[in-house]
């Protein structure tokens, strides 16, 4: 997919799209796509600020206007990732006993979070480990999880 703006990270690039005044969209991009700054004063700026204020303090709270598009399931688990204080996690199990589901579930919903770092899926780990991140296992996806996470802990 592409994207009309796409920012640097600390971790690579960020694709970023909004709609009708709201961010609806967050993907991780390789760390070889070229750069498309925002325009000044819109809300795509808006969000690359609010993301350089999290990578300089990762307690940092987002208040950029979002809209979260998915099954009723994945807001109720989206809702349940947003509560998770900074600098803690919590196992797919512990979700998944919470919401009366399976661990499976919870990380299909986890993998398909549309603006991962704000509704922060990284804090949600494996019973053994970090488990998956962003629909993936491999190390690309997981060093981003393991940067996010040793961010927080700071």
């Amino acid at each position: 997919m592409d994207y009309p703006v796409v920012i640097a990270a600390p971790f690579g690039r960020l694709g970023v799209r909004c709609e009708a005044g709201e961010l609806r969209e967050l993907r991780f991009l390789p760390a070889g796509m070229a750069l498309r700054p925002p325009a000044p004063g819109s809300l795509e700026a808006e969000v690359a600020r609010q993301l350089d204020a999290y990578y300089a303090d990762p307690r940092h709270v987002f208040t950029v206007p979002r809209r979260l598009l998915g099954t009723p399931y994945q807001l109720r688990v989206w809702q349940r990732i947003a509560a998770i204080p900074c600098g803690e996690t919590r196992r797919y199990q512990d979700l998944s006993r919470e919401l009366s589901s399976s661990p499976r579930a919870v990380g299909g919903a986890c993998g398909r979070n549309p603006i991962p770092v704000i509704v922060p899926c990284h804090r949600v780990v494996a019973s053994a480990g970090l488990g998956g991140f962003n629909q993936s296992t491999g190390d690309e996806t997981l060093d981003i999880k393991k940067w996010l996470l040793r961010h927080e802990l700071g």
